[in-house]
């Protein structure tokens, strides 16, 4: 029984030192008595007991690391620039991936960091935020350059964030709003001017046809007039110029006051007056007629000489 029992845990001892087990997406390195021996695929696999072993496990998986790196830009100006590196090994570069580098993260992080500070410090800090990708490719470019030789492979590497100093930040905001409101300031006066022009245009317009109905209905009472006149003279014999126009006078001066007084609200002021006095009304206009027209042959005479 004893014997048997020696022999079952030997068994079990060679078993677990013969089969063993490699996960999907990554590798085992098997080495023989410390030499290199073989890399081990996904899957069951079968090694020499107490003569290999599994000296270590690589993932073949795509890894992200995330270097935040401060420099400063051509017009002195420090910022931080975050740049995510996506690589992963190459299934045919596992022993060089495993054995020549001591630490991935830290080496990619210092070739990183050597890339952005010898990119960003030839630009201005306005046009990092414009050439970002161009500083993405060139760390991708170098990063790929030399992690091959380390069986690594540099899938993307991206520019996912810049700030610059909170100062210079916050002075950047002041100018960015500055010019805005002086846009903005602009935008409105070009408004109120176009306002302004458009109102004025209007009012030119108006008074001009305004002027031109006054004119028409001058003209339309100086028509009416001629031929009231003509006609009363012809229907009542005697009647003399003067005094249809005071006729015409009194009528309107009793209209004048009938649209007056129709009104409930009215802001006429009435100065003490009589009817008797349109007689000497219409001696002045009657008078400053027969001066305009004696100017009017006058100045023509004038011409003329």
């Amino acid at each position: 029984m004893i014997t048997f029992a020696v022999i079952a845990v030997i068994a079990i001892i060679l078993l677990m030192n013969t089969f063993f087990t490699v996960e999907q997406q990554s590798a085992a390195i098997v080495e023989s008595f410390g030499k290199f021996a073989r890399v081990a695929s996904p899957g069951l696999q079968i090694k020499m007991p107490f003569i290999q072993q599994v000296r270590g496990r690589i993932s073949l998986r795509v890894r992200q690391l995330d270097v935040p790196v401060e420099t400063k830009t051509s017009d002195n100006v420090f910022v931080r620039v975050a740049v995510s590196v996506q690589f992963h090994v190459i299934p045919e570069k596992v022993y060089e991936a495993f054995y020549r580098l001591d630490n991935t993260d830290q080496q990619i992080t210092a070739f990183v960091f050597d890339v952005v500070r010898a990119k960003v410090p030839k630009i201005n800090l306005d046009d990092v935020f414009e050439r970002k990708d161009e500083i993405a490719d060139a760390v991708k470019t170098e990063l790929s350059e030399l992690m091959s030789d380390f069986g690594y492979t540099i899938i993307k590497a991206l520019v996912t964030d810049i700030e610059p100093d909170a100062k210079v930040k916050a002075a950047m905001n002041e100018i960015n709003e500055a010019h805005r409101l002086r846009i903005a300031a602009n935008e409105r006066a070009e408004a109120e001017k176009i306002i302004r022009v458009k109102q004025a245009e209007a009012e030119a317009q108006s008074k001009a046809l305004q002027g031109q109905g006054i004119a028409e209905q001058r003209r339309a009472i100086v028509d009416g007039l001629r031929e009231s006149v003509g006609g009363f003279q012809k229907q009542v014999p005697g009647t003399t110029t003067q005094d249809i126009l005071s006729l015409v006078l009194m009528t309107q001066y009793f209209d004048t006051l009938k649209d007056i007084g129709a009104q409930s609200r009215s802001n006429t002021i009435l100065i003490p007056h009589s009817p008797s006095s349109l007689p000497d009304l219409a001696e002045s206009i009657r008078n400053a007629m027969i001066t305009a027209n004696q100017v009017n042959v006058s100045t023509a005479t004038d011409d003329k000489a």
